[in-house]
Parts: structure tokens; C-alpha cells; sequence
């Protein structure tokens, strides 16, 4: 039997599923790759890759060319099956895959991203028009991956999720417990980060996520100025790409008004080494996401959490147990759990222990491939019986016409 072939759509961040794309691919199928972000990750590894550019924002236009792009990368490299992640590719792969040969699609959300997160009039007006392309792009959707039973329900009532919903917990990717903290070992020495950074021997809050207001990062300066107060050895470390977000990006100005006791980052291919840095993991987000994977790799360097109540976050913080919960928009409630948490340090250890092991048991990169595996090998099961009753209809049909 031919080796199957697994197509991978995403975003600029699609390097982070490399190791589930590696684990695919260890399990018997060849794999490509198809990304808006950079090719070099997928080289090292020796992936095969395609640039796939998209607009993150609404942009008629951008779209059009995008969904020209996809379809003919699918046409270039003929999949069996094509597999989006995050909010466009998993609009645009179902659509493009009708103009190609057709392979089985797999959407996978991750949460409800921004037209879901926002009230403003822009993000009102485009929900109708999301639900229709969603309903549109399910006619042509294999199965549907959600990353939690709320998403799932949501699509659902709303008529867009097609055949085939089923959660697979971190469908995202999960997260290589085992590379993950391999990482943690052999990443640079705490003492050397913490004199780069201008840290000294302050306890660090730290965050990753990217630096926009629907992430929160407004209610996180709030609350860190109020953790300031209290406790002026603190300092918050902010971790996440700033210039490239567009409209909703906090400014450099915003950040600076907290200098000394935040130091904003940008981008950094070393988060392992970070986390391990720190004393506590804040994430502000009111953003309607999947399950974060920054929460668990937070949860798998040892760091007790606080977070806020939005429902993938609430995946792996169950409140004052693996961590605590705060609703979002407010920073005086997250400036407290921090201040509690880091007076609390026996209370704070047993719920960092807590969340690691669930994310270690529920989470595990091991887990997730193993529940992809079993769906695609159902799903192409499908297409090759498909397959097989086109061809015998075929041939029923050539007898019929020769007698």
C-alpha cells in the first residue's frame, strides 16, 4: 500500500506543531507542510513546506488570492488528506479542496478567535457572515476537530459544524511533554537570562501571548502597577510578538508608561529558558481561544497560574485547585491572585504540581497523534470504500452499455 499523505495548513506560528507533524509522520505517513510563517524550522527537520500567505484581518481581497494560493498548492502536492488550523486556513482549505482533487478535510478549531472575542460594531456585523462561510466550508469538511465540548456545542447550534464533530483535547497539536522538558534542562542558565533581561533577583510574573488588547495585555499593565504597589521588587516579564498585530496591538508607549517593573521582550525562541526563570505564569487573555499552549507549557515548567475564566484556559486551570481563575477586564482581581499566590508559596507549589500532571495525563502530544491517527485512518477507510463503489458503479455501467 502507498504511503498516505497528510497535508498540514497554518499560520505564522505552524512551527510549533512540528513535533505532532513529526510524530504523524513516524506513525507511517508522509507529511507536508503549508504555512504563512518561516520555512527554516521546517528545513531543519526536514519537512517539506510550502509558503501560504494570508491576512490574519478581514480583507476580501487578500482572501481571494489566498484561496487561489491554497488551491494550488493542493493541486501541486496531491494529499489524501488536509488538515487546517486556526480561524482562515480553516475556512479557506475546505473551499480551495472543492476547485482540487478533492482530498478528505479536516478542520480543527481552536477556539473562536476574534470575531467571537470582540463587541465591537466590526466583529458584530462579520458574525453572520462567518457563520455562513462556516456552514459553507463543513459541505466540504470530512471531520471537524474541536478542542473542547463548548466550541463543539456552539458550531453545533449554529448549524457549522458537518459531519464528524468529535474534541480531541489540544487538537491544536498538544504538547511533547517529554521535548518539552528535555528543553527545560538543557536551556541557558537562569542567573544569565535574569542579568540579560535586567531581572536581578526580583520575582518575575511572566506571560507569552501575543501583545494585543483582546489578549488582555491592558489589564495585565493595570494589575501590574497595582502588584507594584504592594510589592515593588516585582517585576512582570512580557513575553510576544507586538509590531506585527496590527490595529489591536497595545503600543510601545502603553508598556513603557510601567518601565522598570515590566520589560516587554518581543519574540523569543528561547520560552522554555523563560519559564524557568520565573516565579508565577499570568495570562490575561479575553480572547476566545482553544486550549493555550503557553498555559501548558507554563503548567509543565512548574509554574503556578493565573488566568482568566475564558472557557480553553479553563481546560487546564480549575480555579483554586491547579491554579486560580479571574474573570477578564479585571485587573484588580488578577493583581490580588498574584499578590496571594506569591505569599503563598506551599499553596502555590501544590497547584503547579497539580496542573502539570493534568496537563502531562490529558494533554500529552503522545495522546493527541494517537487520536489523529485513528481519525484519519477512519476517514481515509471512508474515501478508498468511496472510492470502490465509483469504480464498480463504473463498471457496472460499461456492461450495461455493452450488451
Amino acid at each position: 500500500m502507498l504511503t498516505q499523505h497528510v497535508l498540514y495548513v497554518g499560520g505564522s506560528d505552524h512551527d510549533l506543531r512540528i513535533p505532532f507533524m513529526l510524530a504523524v509522520r513516524n506513525c507511517g505517513f508522509r507529511v507536508t507542510a503549508a504555512g504563512s510563517g518561516d520555512r527554516t524550522p521546517f528545513d531543519k527537520v526536514g519537512l517539506d513546506f510550502y509558503p501560504f500567505r494570508f491576512d490574519r484581518f478581514m480583507n476580501p481581497f487578500s482572501d481571494w488570492a489566498a484561496l487561489k494560493s491554497l488551491s494550488a498548492i493542493l493541486g501541486e502536492v496531491r494529499p489524501d488528506l488536509a488538515q487546517g488550523f486556526d480561524t482562515k486556513p480553516c475556512l479557506l482549505l475546505p473551499l480551495a479542496a472543492r476547485a482540487a482533487d478533492h482530498p478528505a478535510i479536516v478542520r480543527t478549531i481552536c477556539g473562536r478567535a476574534w470575531v467571537y472575542s470582540s463587541r465591537s460594531p466590526l466583529a458584530l456585523a462579520a458574525r453572520p457572515v462567518y457563520r455562513a462561510m462556516h456552514r459553507a466550508a463543513a459541505l466540504s469538511t470530512a471531520a471537524t476537530v474541536f478542542e473542547m465540548d463548548d466550541d463543539r456545542a456552539f458550531f453545533e447550534r449554529h448549524r457549522m459544524t458537518g459531519r464528524n464533530g468529535l474534541v480531541i483535547p489540544a487538537g491544536g497539536g498538544g504538547v511533547d511533554v517529554e521535548g518539552f522538558r528535555r528543553a527545560l534542562a538543557e536551556s541557558t542558565p537562569v542567573e544569565q537570562l535574569r542579568r540579560e533581561l535586567g531581572l536581578g533577583t526580583s520575582p518575575v510574573i511572566i506571560t507569552v501571548t501575543r501583545m494585543t488588547r483582546h489578549k488582555g495585555i491592558p489589564t495585565l499593565l493595570k494589575a501590574a502597577a497595582m502588584v507594584h504597589q504592594v510589592r515593588p521588587d516585582v517585576k512582570f516579564l512580557l513575553v510576544g510578538p507586538r509590531e506585527s498585530e496590527g490595529p489591536l496591538a497595545v503600543t510601545q508607549a502603553e508598556i513603557d508608561q510601567h518601565a522598570p517593573y515590566v520589560v516587554a521582550t518581543g519574540p523569543r525562541s528561547d520560552v522554555p529558558a523563560l519559564l524557568k526563570l520565573a516565579d508565577l505564569f499570568a495570562f490575561p487573555t479575553e480572547y476566545r481561544e482553544g486550549v493555550p499552549r503557553a498555559l501548558l507549557e507554563a503548567a509543565l515548567a512548574g509554574l503556578p497560574i493565573v488566568s482568566t475564566s475564558m472557557p480553553g484556559c479553563c481546560e487546564v486551570v480549575r480555579d483554586g485547585w491547579s491554579g486560580f481563575l479571574v474573570p477578564p477586564h479585571a485587573p484588580d482581581r488578577l493583581a490580588s491572585r498574584i499578590i496571594d499566590l506569591l505569599g503563598e508559596r506551599k499553596t502555590a507549589e501544590m497547584m503547579a504540581d497539580r496542573a502539570a500532571q493534568l496537563v502531562a495525563e490529558k494533554f500529552s502530544l503522545r495522546m493527541i497523534v494517537a487520536r489523529h491517527v485513528a481519525l484519519y485512518a477512519e476517514l481515509l477507510a471512508q474515501d478508498s470504500r468511496l472510492d470502490a463503489s465509483k469504480v464498480d458503479s463504473t463498471r457496472l455501467a460499461h456492461h450495461h452499455a455493452s450488451h
